[in-house]
């Protein structure tokens, strides 16, 4: 059955830059109606203002590691929106440190925003979408979480987990309507490395080389809605050389980890 987007309410969470904005523009186009949330209100304006038809489309800010701030914001779209049809988990923070040099402080902040709060703000939205019959939970991980790499260790892990979690709601909500899908977005060029969070805590600040040579937002976006579209629930959208690693570790892990133990990943 072909996707009838301008009857679909779609709420995007880290919808303020990179991935969640190019996301939130396509679907736009395709005559969504879309809820943006993020922590900075200035910037949900910002792409609203980008998105078309952008008077009907609704701003919810508020910050997602924050448990009151989750529950009040859902509460807050239920009496704006009055449904969600379609729920896209982006919200996250990436890693740029050592195993060694991270405090555990920092990896607990990293699991809390990448894993308990994507599952929390889930776990809200499902009671009401399977009492409408059906919706779509989509979860933002990273080829990261397929693949174990330097300076990446709890981002990765925080990724992997959401992932399988993501596979366990599939088997349970499916027979009620549910429809989950999963993403594992390569090197795309986003802000992602600028607000990677250090060893102590601290963003990186900076530019990563693979980063800023990765896949373009929108032409990210135009693929990650292409397979929603299509119903597909494993979307891998990437560079070659991150297909062939996702590849490589499916037919030998141990051939994958020489490789990256010999590469020069940051």
């Amino acid at each position: 059955m072909k996707t009838q987007y301008k009857d679909l309410v779609i709420w995007i969470t880290g919808a303020s830059s990179g991935i969640g904005k190019a996301l939130a523009i396509n679907f736009a186009n395709r005559g969504a109606t879309l809820i943006l949330s993020g922590r900075d209100k200035g910037e949900l304006v910002a792409v609203k203002k980008r998105c078309k038809q952008s008077k009907k489309h609704i701003i919810v800010p508020f910050d997602i590691s924050d448990a009151k701030q989750t529950a009040d914001a859902y509460e807050t779209v239920k009496t704006q929106a009055g449904h969600i049809d379609w729920l896209i988990n982006n919200a996250g923070v990436s890693q740029r440190a050592l195993i060694m040099d991270t405090d555990e402080d920092v990896e607990r902040k990293i699991m809390e925003i990448d894993y308990f709060a994507q599952t929390r703000l889930t776990r809200l939205v499902l009671p009401d979408m399977m009492a409408q019959g059906g919706g779509k939970i989509v979860m933002m991980s990273s080829v990261a979480g397929l693949l174990g790499t330097q300076y990446r260790s709890a981002y990765g892990a925080a990724k992997a987990a959401i992932h399988m979690w993501a596979n366990s709601l599939r088997a349970e909500l499916h027979d009620q309507g549910i429809e989950v899908a999963t993403i594992f977005p390569g090197f795309i060029q986003t802000n992602v490395s600028i607000n990677a969070l250090t060893g102590d805590g601290s963003a990186q600040g900076t530019m990563d080389d693979a980063t800023n040579k990765g896949m373009t937002a929108t032409a990210f976006a135009k693929q990650a809605v292409k397979a929603l579209t299509k119903g597909e629930e494993y979307i891998v959208i990437a560079g070659t050389k991150e297909k062939l690693a996702v590849k490589v570790n499916r037919l030998s892990p141990s051939k994958l980890y020489t490789l990256i133990r010999e590469s020069k990943v940051t």
